[in-house]
């Protein structure tokens, strides 16, 4: 049976995830379209050299209606990966992050709607952050919470773990599912709120199939080693590749889902291809936890480094103890299962970045002291 969709517009498709995403959909005998601003913070105005030349590429901003009217014409399916990133930052650059992520999307729809066009899927990135904090348990009620941010006296105190509001006993993190009430708890993560609620709301309208793609904490070659406003293992990698220890806030135990960008990319594709998921919003994760501090040491050893993390016991308003994804629904829905062990695509995380430690530029006590300043950091 022939597909339907031949021609797709990626947006952001320069970035990191983007890039593998284009790759992907060219492997796949797609005709792929990307239109990117080339964020100075990640891409220095540049293109770069990974981008994939058989794909054409618009330098431009989804917040230009001209750029948006000239390709939606042309294209059957887009993937809406464009937006501003980075947790702390978003939290005293609150207009640039509603700008780019809340704005951008809704002139992405708005011109979507009202031009004549032959979209008949969208798939747009969302994020775990949405979650606020993760799915938790307690093992003496017996029963499942949903807690919110922990109390800045008991930060103060270094008292990390979330504590049964009940019994006051410890507990037990579990894998978030898609019925988790969502509590975002940055302004980066509120505006992926609105970009998966905007973007469903108007799928369901008009009836463009549409799916909104939680992704977890993504990874990999072309993170930008340079932006020190996201991305954990990026940042980590820097630092070593600078001769610095990997910072590590509260004790470095923070649970998070690591999820290689290609199977993020094979994600998209299979949200593209599939109608199972079609006007849901699906967790694209591992299911499988790791701690911040793991992350740190296996990094280091791929690296072929002694350095340690360094465990600042500070911590960050408004950052989660823990969250990891439950991916059942993205396995039946989707047929989605991720490829690639944390181990392994660490390892090739470091082997990439080696190659390219010239532009490991650590920047990472620049934003510390930015957060410092904004009486961000505790």
């Amino acid at each position: 049976m022939p597909r339907s969709i031949d021609r797709v517009l990626i947006t952001g498709g320069a970035g990191f995830i983007g890039s593998y995403t284009v790759d992907l959909f060219l492997e796949e005998g797609y005709d792929v379209i990307v239109v990117d601003n080339l964020e100075g913070q990640v891409h220095g105005g540049k293109l770069p050299s990974y981008f994939n030349p058989k794909a054409s590429i618009t330098i431009g901003d989804v917040r230009d209606r001209r750029v948006l009217q000239e390709y939606l014409r042309d294209v059957d399916a887009i993937i809406h990966l464009a937006a501003a990133v980075g947790v702390g930052q978003s939290m005293y650059q609150v207009e640039r992050y509603v700008d780019y992520n809340t704005r951008g999307t809704a002139t992405l729809l708005d011109v979507l709607i009202n031009t004549e066009n032959r979209v008949r899927k969208f798939v747009v990135a969302s994020s775990m952050s949405i979650y606020g904090e993760g799915k938790y348990f307690c093992e003496k009620c017996n029963r499942y919470l949903n807690p919110g941010l922990r109390d800045l006296r008991q930060l103060q105190e270094r008292r990390w773990e979330h504590l049964c509001p009940t019994c006051g006993s410890e507990l037990k993190p579990r894998p978030t599912d898609e019925e988790k009430p969502l509590s975002p708890t940055s302004i980066y993560a509120q505006t992926k709120r609105h970009q998966e609620e905007m973007c469903l709301l108007i799928g369901k309208t008009y009836g463009i199939p549409t799916v909104a793609l939680r992704y977890f904490n993504v990874y990999g070659p072309r993170q930008a080693l340079s932006n020190p406003y996201t991305g954990a293992c990026a940042i980590f990698t820097s630092r070593i590749l600078n001769d610095k220890p990997p910072y590590l806030f509260e004790d470095g135990e923070q649970l998070r889902d690591f999820v290689h960008v290609k199977d993020v990319a094979k994600a998209n594709l299979l949200a593209i291809e599939r109608s199972g998921a079609d006007y849901k919003a699906v967790n694209i994760g591992t299911g499988k936890p790791t701690s911040i501090k793991k992350v740190a040491e296996i990094i280091a050893k791929a690296l072929g480094s002694n350095l340690k993390p360094y465990i600042s016991n500070r911590f960050r308003k408004g950052d989660i103890r823990h969250c990891y994804a439950d991916i059942s629904i993205a396995k039946e829905l989707l047929g989605y299962t991720p490829s690639i062990e944390i181990e392994e695509g660490l390892k090739e995380l470091a082997a990439w970045a080696s190659k390219e430690k010239w532009g490991a530029l650590d920047l990472f006590e620049k934003s510390l002291r930015e957060l410092e300043e904004k009486g961000l950091v505790g």
